[in-house]
């Protein structure tokens, strides 16, 4: 299992983002400082308040324009991609931070929750790589 632990400014407001996106959320998990949300039962994703994160590291959060990290989530096909870009973009993430990819065999749209954490909603079809193209 990974837990993808992320600072948020409004903990409410994220938890509505990612429910929006797919995400369940773990009530076990879940109080006024912190929220569990379910993709699979391999990752979850913990919301943390500041004064949350705080408890964890000294280290600064980053301001919601940087990027520390993209975090690539796969998804069934090229619709299900569009679907979470339009989801982002209409509960307070924004859609497309980065140029959209089609690759014809990889499809995939970056997008941004409400604290710039930056997620890329991706489908590939292995199957359909060229053959030059193939690690090896």
């Amino acid at each position: 299992m990974i837990f993808v632990n992320l600072p948020v400014a409004d903990l409410d407001a994220s938890m509505d983002f990612y429910k929006a996106l797919g995400f369940e959320n773990n009530p076990h998990f879940t109080d006024e400082t912190a929220a569990c949300m379910v993709w699979s039962e391999a990752i979850h994703v913990m919301l943390l308040t500041h004064a949350k994160w705080r408890t964890f590291t000294n280290r600064p959060i980053p301001p919601a324009s940087s990027s520390e990290v993209m975090l690539a989530i796969s998804l069934i096909g090229r619709d299900a991609v569009d679907t979470m870009a339009g989801a982002a973009a209409a509960n307070g993430g924004t859609a497309d931070i980065n140029p959209v990819q089609d690759l014809g065999f990889l499809y995939s749209r970056s997008l941004a929750d409400p604290d710039g954490h930056v997620w890329e909603a991706m489908w590939m079809d292995p199957a359909a790589i060229p053959s030059g193209d193939q690690p090896g």
